[in-house]
């Protein structure tokens, strides 16, 4: 086993497949299987017109393009330019304009996931839609920097994040919420999966090590002539107190340097991507100090800003600290202190604050982006700059060779502008300019492990091995919570090399990594596999796949991500896989459920499999058919079969029965009966809208032997007439004894209907 040096300790793996609907008796179904109805027809979206690259700003030799917002005097988007109506420039040169479009990125005009208009605040979450590449809109990097926002800021800003998920997040959303202290590893948090967003909003805290303190100012206190934070100055007269200014500009860099690594990640996705940096500001140069504190920010500043420009991301910064009151407030104690001196204070934190906007104007204005600021409002600042997306000009022009010569040793900045000739009071805003270096020049050739890790943390699939990852949380009173993941993998996609005795051999390399709420990795695993088959199941492999099964222990509850990436050693094709899971606290001893095993199976083996005992020598103690015996593969960890319809694919066709299996944890006990009272119902969902509800039913205790860990079941048929496509199937479950606040607890899992 290779493990990378700089991630937690390996994972533990047991090479075996299996599921705990395999390991718990038969209970009752909670309802026959019967046809499932048709659903509505699926809304059709618009289809927005998009440039012929998904790079939406691209520097190279023989092409600088950039995008770009223009307004009327009035705000109004201008939608409606010609080419010949617009004049873009370098360095002040008129250019010929050779590429021009209007591109519109904007989901449907007032429609909101379902997930964001539940009336009902305890009621159960829809599941959201899987989001592929081409239903993307928007991409949307929403950064907290905790590095430097106050106590009293940090409740604001996670009361509009929480506003933003359930009430302005669109279809076609790809979101992150990110932390500025989080680290390596932030770009796992993409996603439009609400319940990993929520997760993602609980972990924005106060940083007590960070530059944010209680308040927006260090309140005055009796002699002091500052008024502002530390580090920030005091008398002019006086020594600067260095200690406090270098730390400042380290943890400015700190804040700046996480955007950039976001930047970094966001540069591989298609189309036009934005960053909503919410902070309490940080200083460029100080006025009070100048040759001081600033040199190394703006060094930062302006690479963060030649990357955001390179890689088509418009960054938004939005001050978090609202409409602030600059004078005297309650907290100030003056006493002791010169009418001259408090004014001099009022003058300093005055001047701070002024100071500490200065650089988000600079890095909004420096990538086409807005700055918002002074005003209290913080979930209409988000608004703003989502609808500031809706479209954009993306214009080209052919560079001189000169733009990329070397001029003193070192690359020259070159400033762009743009000028609308149309009569009439027009606002531009576009990327100020870029670094004479091209594109090929910033993306050396990647290393086979930089490929492995590059697909390993897109927040999209790699398909060059079609991979599908389902992630079961358990728990069982022996063994505690586990995490069962089965890596279904295709082997039409691997290479298979000829060996004597009709054998045949394929290696690949494997790499999970296990991410924690923040993003950062907290487990991992890799190795390189050999899989020999032959006979009947090598053609079984190659028509249905196997699959490669982890088992990760869970050492404390929480949101986690599995992502895995495999690498064919004979190509270099590489697949990935993620999956989201939350694991339940059960110490809280509230209701919650494990994940949902499903699987499918003709309505003659339904009926098999549920007779009575004693009717049929094939009655199975499992509500989930048995993994295929392994056969002549000579591989641990691997499992081949006809997979398409078990609990690792769910591919299932149209006529067969679904039936699906859980575990309830944690039943509140009636003090009269001393019997749980439970209510169960299933959801069918499809594109986040619900097509089918069945019935609330009682649970019964029948043949239960553990009251805190109870075995679910139940199937349901699917129809002839059921569209083929994706869906989720979600399982409610209300206990009637416990509060109304933690009385509901939800669980779901997605499957495919094909033909």
């Amino acid at each position: 086993m290779k493990t990378h040096p700089l991630l937690a300790a390996a994972l533990v793996t047991q090479l075996v497949i299996c599921t705990f609907a395999q390991q718990a008796p038969r209970p009752p179904l909670e309802r026959p299987p019967s046809p499932l109805p048709t659903p509505p027809p699926r809304q059709q979206q618009p289809q927005a017109q998009k440039p012929d690259e998904d790079e939406v700003v691209r520097i190279t030799t023989n092409l600088v393009q950039v995008d770009a917002i223009i307004t009327d005097r009035d705000g109004k988007r201008v939608t409606d330019l010609k080419p010949e109506e617009v004049e873009i420039s370098e360095d002040g040169k008129v250019q010929k304009i050779t590429n021009f479009s209007y591109v519109v990125t904007e989901a449907l005009a007032g429609k909101t996931n379902a997930a964001g208009t539940a009336k009902d605040k305890n009621a159960p979450p829809i599941p959201s839609a899987r989001l592929r590449p081409e239903d993307i809109r928007r991409t949307i990097a929403v950064v907290v920097d905790d590095l430097g926002l106050s106590f009293e800021s940090t409740h604001f800003v996670r009361s509009a994040l929480k506003k933003f998920v359930d009430e302005q997040m669109q279809p076609g959303d790809l979101v992150a919420i990110i932390r500025t202290s989080g680290g390596m590893g932030a770009l796992q948090q993409f996603t439009s999966d609400k319940r990993q967003l929520y997760a993602a909003i609980e972990r924005v805290r106060w940083y007590g090590n960070g530059r944010g303190l209680v308040g927006a100012f260090a309140p005055l206190t009796g002699g002091d002539t500052s008024g502002v934070m530390p580090g920030s100055g005091s008398d002019p007269t006086a020594i600067p107190e260095d200690l406090d200014r270098f730390r400042e500009d380290v943890l400015s860099v700190g804040t700046l340097g996480a955007v950039s690594y976001v930047v970094k990640g966001l540069r591989e996705l298609p189309g036009k991507k934005s960053v909503l940096l919410v902070s309490e500001g940080f200083r460029l140069i100080n006025t009070r100090d100048l040759g001081r504190s600033g040199g190394r920010v703006v060094d930062s500043l302006r690479a963060l800003t030649d990357q955001a420009n390179r890689s088509s991301v418009t960054i938004y910064t939005m001050d978090a600290r609202g409409l602030q009151t600059l004078g005297l407030t309650a907290a100030d104690n003056t006493g002791g202190m010169r009418p001259d001196q408090v004014a001099r204070a009022i003058s300093n934190r005055a001047t701070t604050f002024s100071e500490s906007q200065d650089g988000l104007i600079v890095l909004a204005q420096g990538t086409g982006g807005l700055s918002i600021r002074n005003n209290n409002d913080l979930s209409g600042g988000i608004k703003r700059v989502l609808e500031d997306q809706r479209g954009y000009y993306l214009i080209g022009y052919r560079p001189d060779q000169s733009t990329f010569d070397l001029k003193t040793g070192r690359r020259q900045f070159h400033r762009l502008s743009l000028k609308v000739t149309r009569p009439g009071k027009f606002v531009v805003r576009m990327r100020n300019g870029f670094i004479g270096v091209t594109d090929e020049e910033t993306r050396p050739p990647q290393t086979p492990v930089q490929k492995m890790i590059g697909a390993l943390v897109s927040p999209f699939g790699s398909s060059g091995v079609h991979l599908q990852l389902t992630t079961l949380f358990m728990n069982d009173a022996k063994t505690g919570t586990v995490m069962r993941s089965l890596l279904h993998i295709d082997a039409r996609d691997l290479t298979f090399t000829d060996e004597p005795d009709n054998w045949h051999k394929s290696v690949f390399d494997v790499i999970a990594v296990t991410f924690g709420d923040n993003g950062v990795p907290i487990d991992q695993v890799s190795r390189s596999h050999t899989v020999r088959v032959r006979g009947e199941t090598y053609k079984s492999v190659l028509r249905d796949g196997f699959v490669y099964a982890l088992i990760v222990p869970v050492k404390k509850p929480g949101a986690y991500q599995l992502r895995t990436a495999l690498r064919d050693n004979e190509t270099d094709r590489i697949g990935s896989a993620s999956q989201f899971v939350d694991i339940p606290d059960l110490k809280k001893d509230r209701v919650a459920l494990s994940s949902i095993v499903l699987s499918g199976v003709t309505a003659a083996e339904y009926k098999r499999a549920t007779l009575p005992a004693g009717q049929s020598a094939n009655d199975t103690s499992s509500s989930a058919p048995s993994p295929a015996n392994p056969g002549a593969a000579q591989s641990e960890g691997v499992e081949e079969g006809d997979a398409q319809a078990g609990p690792a694919v769910r591919h299932f066709r149209q006529g067969l029965v679904l039936q699906y299996g859980y575990l309830i944890f944690n039943a509140g006990v009636d003090k009269t009966t001393r019997q749980p009272q439970l209510i169960t119902q299933v959801r069918l969902v499809r594109d986040g809208q619900v097509v089918f509800t069945g019935k609330e039913l009682p649970f019964s205790t029948a043949g239960q032997t553990d009251l805190k860990r109870l075995t679910v079941g139940g199937a349901l048929q699917i129809g002839s007439e059921l569209a083929p496509g994706e869906y989720a199937l979600q399982v409610i479950v209300s206990d009637l004894s416990a509060k109304e606040k933690y009385r509901t607890a939800t669980q779901w899992i997605d499957f495919e209907i094909v033909k």
